[in-house]
Parts: C-alpha cells; structure tokens; sequence
C-alpha cells in the first residue's frame, strides 16, 4: 500500500527536479551576434587565401580590427572628449593643470 504511494512521490520529485534543473538558453545579443559575423567573414576570407599558422593570425587580427574600426562610430561626448584629449595633449598639461583644462574644455558648448 504504501510502496505505490512512494514510488509516484518519488517520480513526481524526480520530474520536477529535472524541470528545475534545465538551463534557460539566453539569445546573443546584438554586439555578440555582430561579432559573430565579424569573425565567420573574416575566418572566410583567411580559408579563401589560404593562410596559416601566424599568417593567418595576423590576418584574422588584422582583419577584425579593421572590420570593428569602420562600424564604430563615437558619440558626440566622445568626440568632444578625444578633441580636448588632443588639445591637452599638445599642450603637454600633467595632474591638476590638465584636469582643471579637461574640465572646462568638456563644458564648452561645441
């Protein structure tokens, strides 16, 4: 009597704890799934050219770096940031000096 009534709790258990168990899979976001293209046309092309061993790493690097380069582009803060990197570069300022430059050129209206 009571072996039918354990075994069904048992099964019950055993399915439940396998529905807990199963591992949601997560879609690729954007960026992973640009990247992923990036390196399948970048792989293609090394196989079309035949390249290998350390030609074929320079390519892929090479190639995925000029790939990601061409489809970045910076925001406006970005840009204003770089400019007035630049602008204190050649300025040559170091600690408070480049700071207090940094500051004010960044709240510049540009």
């Amino acid at each position: 009597m009571r072996l039918p009534v354990v075994l069904t709790l048992l099964a019950t258990l055993c399915a439940a704890g396998s529905a807990l168990a199963a591992d949601t899979v997560k879609a690729p976001s954007a960026a992973q799934t640009a990247q992923r293209q990036k390196m399948t046309d970048c792989n293609s092309q090394a196989t079309t050219q035949s390249l290998k061993g350390e030609d074929r790493k320079k390519f892929m690097s090479n190639c995925l770096k000029a790939e990601s380069n061409a489809t970045e582009k910076l925001s406006p803060q970005q840009e204003k940031m770089k400019a007035c990197n630049a602008d204190a570069a050649k300025k040559e300022l170091k600690g408070d000096a480049r700071k207090t430059f940094m500051s004010t050129c960044l709240k510049k209206a540009s």
